[in-house]
């Protein structure tokens, strides 16, 4: 009878308790690092019941700092989404000098610490010390401590999302079918709207929700350029700082538990478009 071809590792079979204590350890972290904490959120905003974690959410404060964090985030999301495919698809399809410097600068949001990001943004636009203070103050602009001043700091902190997702994709991506399209008449536009694009979709919707996530619970940037007041400009997050200060916990816990809630639907969404095929990989087993 021929030897079994399954033939099971001596080093597993001889110590499995390894495996299974490298395994008990990794979960017991996470659990303390990010599963504990993610009960704790929702445990404390229901202790009290479900209509006091309604009160919480409902207050005239909380609803304009849910609206106003959905605004900034309409607002830069669409525009970092444009730039981000449009720079990456400069990098890739065009050579010119100082293409690494302008691929290094990509990182730098992510580099940087956000407090340090919303300190740039009011060096550049404030109308006492700004670097671009005549300009502000000529034209009566309401940058810094205004709405403008929060879709700015959250565009610097989202902007190399999508530019990092669909870089690496359209690398990868052969040109025969471009040229193709060119070659039977196709302008530019229709180009990457019908051959281009359906082969980034998942990186671009992969990009896109990171953004969102980091725009929904940014906190140190905006804490620096909004001033944090109170109906004005002040953000989620903002808000569950100032309602927990304030010694109201279930407020806060319950505005907070809205931040989990879009961190988990990340991850959710996360492992859906990993699970999808992408049109490259359809068109293969076409």
């Amino acid at each position: 009878m021929a030897p079994s071809v399954f033939v099971r590792s001596p080093a597993v079979s001889a110590r499995p308790w390894q495996a299974y204590l490298l395994i008990g350890i990794g979960l017991v972290f996470l659990t303390a690092i990010v599963l504990l904490p993610l009960v704790v959120v929702f445990w404390e905003a229901l202790r009290e019941g479900l209509a006091a974690y309604w009160q919480g959410i409902q207050q005239p404060e909380a609803l304009h700092a849910i609206r106003l964090t959905l605004l900034i985030t309409a607002v830069a999301i669409p525009l970092n989404t444009l730039f981000g495919v449009a720079i990456a698809w400069v990098l890739v399809r065009q050579s010119f000098p100082g293409q690494a410097i302008v691929l290094a600068l990509l990182d730098l949001p992510l580099s940087i610490s956000p407090v340090v990001a919303g300190f740039m943004l009011i060096l550049l636009y404030s109308p006492q010390i700004g670097w671009l203070a005549d300009w502000v103050n000529r034209w009566d602009l309401k940058i810094v401590f205004a709405t403008p001043g929060l879709v700015l700091t959250v565009m610097f902190v989202t902007i190399p999302f999508v530019a990092r997702e669909v870089f690496p994709v359209l690398q990868t991506l052969s040109r025969e079918d471009e040229e193709a399209a060119q070659s039977l008449g196709a302008t530019t536009w229709q180009t990457f709207w019908r051959v281009t694009l359906p082969m980034i979709r998942p990186a671009l919707l992969y990009g896109i929700i990171l953004s969102t996530a980091r725009a929904i619970g940014e906190f140190g940037a905006v804490s620096v350029v909004s001033g944090k007041i109170i109906g004005s400009t002040n953000t989620l997050t903002l808000h569950v700082e100032r309602v927990y200060l304030e010694y109201q916990a279930t407020a806060a816990f319950a505005c907070a538990s809205l931040l989990a809630i879009v961190a988990l639907l990340t991850l959710v969404l996360q492992h859906w478009i990993q699970q999808q095929p992408s049109s490259a990989a359809k068109n293969r087993q076409r």
